[in-house]
């Protein structure tokens, strides 16, 4: 699976910027689409899951009710709508895949990020 992950950039708080990363190589109806986003000096953590058959999503805590993520079958793309950001959700974003769900960086496959930045 190759993953693409790109819709980045600058915003202030508040504000809104929608990801998205575009898959291919395989079929994903299998297959867990996650986000995760690393900050400098932190530990790349999970942002948000989804299982691309059911449509299943999960979330962490400081994003829920902000962020939403959705596939787009069509596309084979993976958007993630954040809204209302706030200067802490500054990081680099990558986006992954994986047969299993998990809210940890054991997914077998990865993107390269695309920086988001929140100033204040």
């Amino acid at each position: 699976v190759q993953l693409q992950a790109f819709g980045g950039g600058l915003v202030q708080a508040g504000g809104f910027l929608r990801l998205s990363c575009a898959a291919s190589g395989r079929t994903l109806s299998t297959y867990v689409m996650g986000w995760f986003r690393q900050a400098p000096g932190k530990e790349r953590e999970f942002v948000a899951a989804i299982r691309w058959r059911s449509g299943v999503s999960s979330y962490t805590d400081s994003v829920k009710g902000r962020f939403t993520i959705s596939r787009d079958d069509a596309r084979n793309t993976v958007p993630l709508q954040m809204n209302s950001l706030k200067p802490e959700d500054t990081s680099i974003y990558y986006c992954a895949a994986d047969r299993k769900f998990s809210n940890t960086n054991v997914y077998d496959y990865w993107g390269r990020g695309t920086q988001v930045t929140v100033s204040s």
